[in-house]
């Protein structure tokens, strides 16, 4: 028999539980009558239940109704209008013209546009990061853009941006599942603590080999003995899917765009969680934005995170239409925090390819996200432990105090542990993107977003990390690519 992972009904009860008890719903009753059942909670890593559990299909269905019915107390809008409302400190469009009364030049201010003062749009009271977090010698002046421009950006910084993404996947692919303590092990075991270069498998002694073992599916093309081009990954198929949208349909891609590319040229195994139930829900006739919702308890979890890089990067200096090409992406499979985190991503990101410090790149961030909102509060948290504590485990420590409850591959703790590390590296790409990978949660994608980051604000990333040039993919015109293309492609896209 065939368990397909992440849709069975039986399966998704669980999750859905725990969902409402995260987004503040009293399903007490609901988990009761499931439990009577025989019902399960939330297996902490499987996809999918025993095969005995399918006797419970049709309750399980009217049960993940029953849960849908009953509606969240949290201030956690899911649409655009409403995402904006809550947004105090939203970026107003970069500069374009001189400013009166400032002195700022066309496309000379900082790259988080509307942005009142250093530090506010992380604290909401001016009183994180302060001096430490000034940015460069122009942030905070209030108003921004782009110096020269979207056709001035340094194609080094697009370059480094794919390049950091597809370094910092790689390193934690073999890791994936791994949790802390085990990467930890590993690592120190084969030399490798703190993590500077690829997990290997050479000099790991057996009974750790056995205690902690690798991701299957990884370890055969992404530890140092045997990486030979950029394997495959989840977190690189989608910044692809989000180029191909924008080169067929430009600026002006809708949500169902996003969905019939899906259908046309992404395999439904190359998807998980939200994803996996979003394409489901497609084939089943549900139109979006329903198809993140309907029977989808991962809808805060990190798919929509993990597809917006591409959004920001041709959208250098403006995180506000960063944002709102990532939404437009997002609401196919997300809600809430899910959709927050890919705007989250997509504003840094559009920040990082101009800024000069990653804690500009984090306020761009977090101007986008609404204030109220569980993940404004874990990054604004993380972003202070980041600038505070000296030792990097010091502060995972203080995000597994806080977010140890939630699934390794939700939004929210990964989304805290990327602005931290990217703000404790100081630059230092190496740094960022171990932290991301040293915090033991969703190690490939959380890399991935920081090594984007990172590898932006550097222009480039160390030689150490940079892999012979050819992407592999299943996605139909790309197996082989080579990144330089694709930043030459993604620069293209700047173009309005």
């Amino acid at each position: 028999m065939i368990r397909l992972t992440w849709v069975q009904p039986e399966d998704l009860v669980g999750h859905e539980l725990r969902q409402a008890a995260e987004d503040g719903r009293d399903a007490r009753e609901i988990a009761t009558r499931w439990h009577a059942a025989g019902g399960h909670d939330a297996p902490p890593r499987a996809g999918a239940s025993e095969p005995g559990a399918a006797r419970l299909r049709g309750l399980a269905e009217e049960l993940l109704d029953d849960l849908a019915a009953i509606p969240s107390p949290l201030p956690e809008p899911s649409d655009l209008a409403g995402i904006i409302a809550a947004c105090p400190n939203w970026p107003a469009p970069p500069a374009r013209t001189p400013l009166a009364g400032n002195g700022a030049s066309v496309h000379g201010g900082s790259v988080h546009g509307g942005f009142a003062h250093d530090g506010d749009v992380l604290s909401g009271r001016g009183d994180l990061l302060g001096a430490e977090a000034g940015g460069g010698p122009e942030a905070g002046d209030g108003r921004g853009g782009v110096p020269g421009g979207r056709a001035g950006v340094d194609p080094a910084r697009v370059l480094g941006a794919w390049l950091g993404r597809a370094a910092g996947c790689v390193l934690g692919k073999p890791v994936e599942k791994i949790p802390r303590e085990g990467i930890r092990q590993i690592a120190e075991a084969t030399g490798n603590w703190p993590i500077r270069g690829w997990f290997t498998a050479e000099g790991l002694p057996a009974d750790l080999a056995r205690r902690w073992p690798w991701n299957r599916r990884s370890a055969v093309n992404s530890l140092a003995e045997n990486i030979d081009g950029i394997p495959e990954d989840d977190d690189l198929n989608y910044p692809l899917l989000a180029l191909s949208v924008l080169e067929r349909h430009r600026r002006a891609f809708t949500t169902d765009d996003v969905a019939k590319l899906w259908l046309d040229e992404l395999p439904a195994g190359r998807t998980f969680t939200a994803e996996r139930v979003a394409y489901r829900n497609l084939l089943d006739g549900v139109e979006p934005p329903a198809t993140a919702t309907y029977r989808n308890p991962f809808r805060e979890w990190i798919g929509a995170l993990i597809r917006t890089d591409v959004y920001g990067w041709v959208n250098p200096g403006d995180p506000a239409t960063a944002a709102e090409h990532a939404f437009r992406d997002a609401r196919l499979t997300h809600t809430a925090n899910g959709i927050y985190g890919a705007m989250f991503v997509a504003a840094m990101c559009a920040a990082s390819i101009v800024a000069t410090s990653a804690e500009e790149v984090v306020r761009a961030g977090l101007s986008v996200v609404p204030e109220g909102s569980r993940l404004h509060e874990a990054v604004r948290l993380a972003a202070a432990d980041a600038v505070r504590e000296d030792d990097f485990e010091r502060v995972i420590d203080l995000l597994h105090e806080r977010h140890g409850a939630l699934h390794w591959v939700h939004t929210i703790n990964n989304a805290a542990l990327i602005a931290a590390t990217l703000i404790h590296g100081r630059g230092d790409f190496t740094a960022t993107i171990a932290g991301a990978v040293a915090g033991g949660w969703d190690t490939d994608s959380a890399g991935a977003t920081a090594g984007s980051l990172a590898g932006a604000l550097n222009g480039g990333v160390p030689e150490r990390w940079r892999m012979r040039d050819s992407l592999a993919t299943s996605l139909t015109g790309f197996d082989g690519v080579s990144l330089g293309e694709l930043a030459a492609r993604t620069q293209e896209m700047m173009k309005p």
